[in-house]
């Protein structure tokens, strides 16, 4: 029996967690969408195998920051206009950029956002 993650697990929490959000396609179709939105998701980027040295500072393998995040259903995008990158998303008046999707295989995804304009300018 296979278990229909949209349904039962990435609807249910996108529903429970997420806020409206107005989402354009970079072929200018624009919808309202539902997500869970992290200004302040933190992230590791991974300097291949080795270590890395700045000067005589080790700094070990992996480098973390910041970034905005939302969590998105996939079911919820026009079949004809599913997340892409260079999207664009206006969450809580600011305005931000699809740098990446990462779909999570179960029905869901990770967008990974950089900030275009920040809410009220």
């Amino acid at each position: 029996m296979a278990i229909d993650w949209d349904t039962l697990l990435v609807g249910p929490t996108v529903a429970c967690f997420g806020e409206p959000v107005t989402y354009q396609s970079q072929f200018g179709k624009v919808f309202q969408i539902v997500g869970v939105f992290d200004e302040a998701y933190f992230e590791q980027a991974p300097f291949g195998s080795g270590e890395v040295t700045f000067g005589d500072i080790q700094l070990g393998s992996v480098v973390t920051g910041e970034r905005p995040v939302i969590g998105v259903q996939l079911s919820a995008f026009p079949a004809a206009a599913p997340p892409t990158q260079a999207d664009t998303i206006v969450i809580r008046g600011g305005l931000y950029v699809v740098k990446e999707v990462r779909s999570d295989s179960h029905g869901g995804a990770k967008l990974m956002l950089n900030q275009l304009q920040a809410p009220g300018c």
